[in-house]
């Protein structure tokens, strides 16, 4: 897969608001934050040396779902992140602000 969609040239040459309505930046905010997610979980799953079929099998999905996720094509639910959070041995944190979204696993210490 091509990773290259995270970044939308479409939003790169756009930057900042240029009288777009406010319709189109919150679709534009959705956007990033999909992208920021799937992100995260692609490198998550590299850094843990996993395939997407392993986060599925892990996670109770199936390899197509994770592709998904990972495409941002898809909208994960509230127990769909817990499941992808314990598949990927992690805590997920997830900040939003008005023009910015910051999703992170963050690997659980061991005790």
């Amino acid at each position: 897969m091509n990773h290259n969609r995270w970044k939308l040239k479409r939003e790169q040459e756009l930057g900042a608001d240029h009288g777009e309505s406010e319709e189109t930046r919150a679709e534009r905010a959705e956007i990033r934050l999909a992208m920021a997610f799937a992100k995260a979980v692609y490198d998550r799953r590299k850094e843990l040396g996993l395939s997407q079929s392993d986060v599925a099998e892990r996670a109770g999905l199936t390899q197509a779902k994770v592709s998904r996720i990972e495409g941002a094509d898809a909208v994960p639910t509230l127990p769909l992140l817990r499941r992808l959070a314990r598949a990927l041995d992690a805590s997920l944190s997830i900040a939003l602000d008005e023009d910015q979204e910051k999703v992170a696993f963050v690997a659980r210490t061991a005790a």
